[in-house]
């Protein structure tokens, strides 16, 4: 039984710091990654020669392989551990360049290739104005949407279009670790009273609400409970999409910004 080794790149100019050992049949295979496992996102690698694997190497990891097998354009890979044992080498094409990329079902599970971002414009506006809360340290640049962004500070929401001169419509947005803190202090209930102010509001969270992680110092049933009650204590929906909305990609959630003010 053959090992799969995981060393410490010896180049120090490399943006890959790994450098991994694929026991196929035919030859080894050396790649240059960008992690030591693929746990929450797929890790980019890139073809290194057998030359680049250092003779006096820093081991980071050996682990015995039950099966290294080459599948068309990818290697199965399977270790011979409890967890963390099955994985995928892909060969694919991204911007019209050869990469390689090393996932797990579970990664690709989340990364969700079917989804795409809207891209279209506003009806008869060439680029919509976005306010953007001075308070949002790393915003959305909104690379795919045709919008031009104003930076500053808003009475409710991280992002909004304004009418008249006032704010028509905003988006709260939040991360998972924000969401459940907000929620477990009662901060929320504040937030979405400021948003149902408005015309138009929504909440964003960029995660799958069905993976909300419990904190160990919360009860049990207090987060689906607060995420449940706190529309309840409003006077309003905020927005007729309902509201709060997740989004388990930045991309996609930029993209349903824009949207959320339309009338």
């Amino acid at each position: 039984m053959r090992d799969f080794v995981i060393v410490r790149n010896p180049d120090p100019g490399s943006r890959l710091p790994y450098l991994i050992r694929l026991p196929l049949a035919a030859a080894d295979v050396v790649l240059r990654a960008g992690g030591t496992w693929p746990r929450e996102k797929a890790i980019y690698c890139y073809p290194a020669d057998e030359s680049e694997w250092p003779a006096d190497p820093e081991v980071i990891e050996r682990v015995p392989v039950r099966q290294c097998v080459r599948r068309g354009a990818a290697i199965d890979l399977v270790l011979d551990r409890g967890r963390e044992n099955r994985s995928q080498i892909v060969h694919t094409t991204a911007r019209g360049r050869d990469a390689i990329f090393w996932q797990t079902a579970r990664v690709r599970k989340q990364a969700r290739p079917g989804v795409s971002t809207p891209t279209a414009r506003a009806s008869g506006i060439a680029a919509l104005p976005i306010v953007v809360d001075t308070g949002e340290r790393y915003g959305y640049r909104f690379a795919r949407q045709q919008v031009q962004i104003d930076r500053r500070r808003l009475p409710a929401g991280d992002y909004a279009v304004e009418r008249d001169g006032r704010v028509w419509a905003a988006v709260e947005r939040k991360s998972l670790p924000d969401l459940v803190g907000s929620l477990l202090n009662s901060r929320l209930k504040y937030q979405l009273t400021e948003l149902a102010a408005l015309p138009r509001a929504a909440v964003v969270v960029e995660d799958r609400y069905s993976q909300t992680p419990l904190k160990p110092t919360a009860r049990r049933t207090s987060l689906p409970r607060g995420r449940g009650a706190r529309p309840v204590g409003q006077p309003r929906p905020m927005s007729g999409a309902g509201p709060a909305t997740t989004a388990s990609m930045s991309p996609i959630a930029a993209g349903y910004a824009p949207r959320s003010g339309s009338p």
